[in-house]
């Protein structure tokens, strides 16, 4: 028998890196991966032009700035271009890229990846293209509108009937011009008004303005009105009768105050710190803070933020909603219980409503264009309702048995059955802002204008169904 030879070690060496060459593929004449960012350079949006929606058929536009001059910029849904040539930015860091949206293009948050070059790096951004609800129903409903103050937040009616209360608050801190009013249900107009007192001085020195007003409440029982300070980050009570000032919470009472709901059964006030996982408590008769409501989110590694309230006073019932996670909570009042539901399909949900009648919970999301009809105790997702842009609030008028949603981008009110079905979509001027179902089976409304000679913003609404 023949012994077979051994291959030399140069041999199996040179046989080693010929594999090695195959594998490692062809060799680059120019490195793909030139300098790269730590992280990206600047600041990316998408949006519609003039801040309109985005829909189908649309344009929209991609702005830029604080980038880096001499990069470029490759704009990709998925991986198809929307620039045929990359984007140069000039010595001020900006970009603007209009861009037409299809006919055929599906609603919803649409991911744009934005790639830079000379220093490398990426983002993605989202385009939201909204539905379009077409507007009609309104033969179905005696509405009446006039115009107030700037800048209008929210709307209650108090427990008489005898007169609404409304908060306004124009611009950002430090805020100048802020109103809380007191308007005649009957006629719409105005039967006094308020400037809150000046703020204190900020923590860097800075001019604190006023104690603007921006979420409103009515205390009934001690012929109070509560409103939040949102920029001083607290709380204050005046009077119904002559909106004089009964106390002013000190800064600091409550993280981002939005909304405050006023339990008179309870002899409570609750108030949403937005940005935290808390709702504050306060006794409405001596005015003072009481243990907080805690809200634990079920996202891990993240936290519960409130946004909006809404109370079943006689069910003992608090329910609210997460900007910053999805879920909404249902606070048994007399248990202390607290329970968390998930809600699939919603991003920047912003609006809540309670139907303590079938036990529905209904979440309003700005981000997500849509409206979610929730079972409380399953947490079952009944409905999922495209109502259109920007929904903002939402409220349940528990006579008519239907939900009210102010669409701030879309400038509507959507009004759903709990069957999830639209039944009108009501033309509300510009920015509706928020809403509430009074005793009467009414619904008021305020939304703010978009800017000077707008004459359809900063109006109260009074929607009451036509009798059948």
């Amino acid at each position: 028998m023949t012994t077979p030879s051994r291959p030399s070690i140069r041999a199996l060496l040179g046989a080693s890196a010929l594999t090695l060459s195959l594998l490692a593929g062809p060799a680059l004449a120019e490195t793909i991966f030139t300098k790269p960012l730590v992280s990206f350079a600047g600041d990316v949006g998408v949006g519609g032009v003039e801040r309109a929606p985005v829909v189908k058929g649309g344009k929209a536009v991609i702005e830029g700035e604080d980038l880096i001059p001499g990069q470029t910029v490759t704009l990709l849904r998925g991986a198809k271009p929307l620039n045929a040539e990359p984007i140069s930015i000039g010595q001020d860091g900006k970009f603007s890229f209009p861009l037409d949206i299809d006919a055929e293009a599906e609603t919803g948050l649409q991911p744009i990846v934005v790639v830079t070059e000379n220093p490398a790096s990426a983002e993605v951004v989202e385009l939201k293209i909204s539905p379009e609800v077409p507007v009609g129903g309104a033969e179905k409903y005696t509405i009446a509108s006039e115009p107030v103050v700037r800048g209008l937040y929210q709307v209650r009616l108090n427990g008489a009937g005898d007169a609404v209360f409304v908060t306004s608050a124009v611009g950002r801190p430090p805020v100048k011009e802020s109103k809380l009013v007191k308007i005649d249900p009957e006629t719409l107009k105005i039967l006094a008004e308020i400037t809150p007192g000046a703020a204190p001085a900020r923590p860097d020195g800075s001019d604190g303005g006023l104690f603007a007003v921006y979420g409103v409440d009515v205390d009934d029982a001690n012929g109070n009105v509560w409103v939040t300070n949102t920029r001083q980050d607290t709380v204050a009570v005046y009077k119904q009768s002559d909106l004089s000032l009964v106390k002013q919470f000190e800064p600091g009472a409550v993280p981002h105050a939005r909304d405050v709901v006023v339990d008179e059964a309870n002899g409570r006030a609750y108030v949403a710190a937005t940005g935290a996982p808390e709702i504050k408590v306060f006794d409405i008769k001596t005015l003072e803070p009481l243990e907080p409501i805690v809200i634990k989110s079920g996202v891990r590694g993240e936290e519960f933020s409130t946004m909006a309230l809404d109370i079943d006073e006689t069910g003992g019932k608090l329910v609210t909603v997460s900007i910053a996670t999805p879920e909404a909570a249902l606070v048994d009042l007399k248990s202390g219980e607290v329970k968390v539901i998930p809600l699939p399909g919603v991003k920047a949900a912003s609006g809540v409503a309670y139907d303590p009648q079938d036990g529905l919970i209904f979440v309003a999301s700005q981000a997500t264009d849509n409206l979610l009809i929730v079972k409380a105790e399953t947490g079952e997702v009944l409905h999922d309702v495209a109502v259109g842009a920007g929904p903002l609030n939402v409220a349940f008028e528990p006579k008519g048995r239907l939900a009210y949603v102010a669409n701030r981008g879309a400038g509507t009110i959507t009004v759903v059955n709990p069957q999830g079905e639209i039944v009108a979509n009501l033309d509300a001027g510009s920015m509706p802002n928020q809403l509430r179902a009074d005793q009467n089976g009414n619904v008021w409304a305020v939304n703010k204008s978009k800017g000077e000679g707008d004459e359809a913003g900063d109006r109260i609404w009074r929607i009451a169904p036509v009798a059948e």
